[in-house]
This record gives structure tokens, C-alpha cells and sequence, in this order.
């Protein structure tokens, strides 16, 4: 099953599973609610799902299908290279990451690993993950904090909108630099978008 809201991407990707002898397109979804409904329906081998997706996002789909089929095979497919983003949806129960730019030379090895039993990271996301994997997490309110300095707002505004005193703000963006090894907000901002921290 492939599950992603591009049209365009659904068929590229029914194409190349069209051209395999021992593969079958068994079911298409555009979101993360209809891909726990059509895995309901189809139980498919392996299924190749998006991350951001309208009305329920693909590692939430992941994380309602695992709970009811803990045996499910799920590859990510997915733009972002961060390595929280990563983290999430290996949690949640996928079994392969795949970055989309590189479907054309490795979709076909992936599916076949992940019906296998095996799992399938990419290198660079390897690497991402082993380099962050001793730097301490963000907690839920410094990503909160940190989500308000994306939207440009000062720490009066972040004080505000979040219901803490500006001298909160200001000690949760002490931590969060320290923990990002930022060297200012923007810096902290730039790198939590990278890493899939938080999304744009």
C-alpha cells in the first residue's frame, strides 16, 4: 500500500511496483486516516507511508496501525532528513526510512528488505541519528518555546502567548541553546528545522 497526498507520487510509485514480477499494488491512501482504514481492508505485506499528510500525519497512521497489526511492515517516505523526525517514526514502529530523492535507486531494495523482516536507514540518517544520540532532548515546553521563536516572536510575546513570565522564556531558551549547541535563536531555530524538532 502507498500512502501520500501527491497524486503524482502515488502513481510514480504504483509504476515501479507495476513492473515487478513478485510486487502488487494492493491499496492507495491520501492521508493518514485513510491509510489505517485501507490497511484495515487490504492488510497489505508492506506499506510505504508520508510523514506530513492533511487530518492525521503519517506517524500517527503508523503508531494506529501498529497498535492493531503490531506485526506491520511500514517504510517511511518522507522529504526531511532530521533525525528527530527519524527517531519519531522508528518509535511509533517503522521499519525502513526512505528519503524520496532517492526512490528511483532504492525503493525496490527497501520494500524486499522490509518483507524480509529487516529493517532500512539510510546513511546520512544513520549518521544524523548516532551524532545527536548522546546531545540531551528538547522537553515538550522548550519545543513550545522554541516554536514561538520560529513564528518571530519576541520573548514578551512568547511569555504571553504561552502563560509564563518572560523570565521563563529566557531561562528554557538558555537550555535550549546549550542543548542545540546554538549560538543565538536563529541559529536554534535554523538547526530544530534541520533536525525535524519542529516543522515549518
Amino acid at each position: 500500500m502507498v500512502v501520500d497526498d501527491h497524486p503524482l507520487l502515488r502513481e510514480g510509485i504504483a509504476a515501479v511496483i507495476g513492473g515487478q514480477p513478485d510486487m502488487q499494488l494492493v491499496a492507495e491512501a491520501a492521508t493518514g486516516i485513510e491509510a489505517v482504514e485501507q490497511f484495515a481492508a487490504h492488510h497489505p505485506d508492506v506499506t510505504l507511508m508520508d510523514l506530513q499528510m492533511p487530518a492525521m500525519n503519517g506517524i500517527d497512521a503508523i503508531a494506529a496501525i501498529r497498535e492493531r497489526s503490531p506485526s506491520a511492515r511500514i517504510v517511511v517516505l518522507t522529504t526531511y532528513h532530521g533525525d528527530v523526525q527519524a527517531l519519531r517514526a522508528f518509535k511509533a514502529g517503522a521499519s525502513g526510512y526512505l528519503l524520496k530523492s532517492m526512490l528511483r535507486k532504492e525503493l525496490v531494495d527497501t520494500i524486499r528488505q522490509v518483507h524480509a523482516g529487516g529493517k532500512r536507514v539510510p546513511a546520512e540518517i544513520a549518521k544524523e541519528i548516532a551524532e545527536y544520540a548522546s546531545s540531551e532532548a528538547l522537553s515538550a515546553r522548550e519545543i513550545e518555546v522554541l516554536r514561538q521563536v520560529a513564528g518571530g516572536n519576541a520573548n514578551k510575546r512568547v511569555a504571553v502567548q504561552l502563560g509564563i513570565s518572560e523570565e521563563t522564556v529566557k531561562a528554557h531558551m538558555k537550555s535550549i541553546l546549550s542543548k542545540l549547541a546554538a549560538s543565538d535563536r536563529t541559529h536554534a531555530v535554523t538547526i530544530a528545522l534541520k533536525r525535524g524538532i519542529i516543522e515549518t
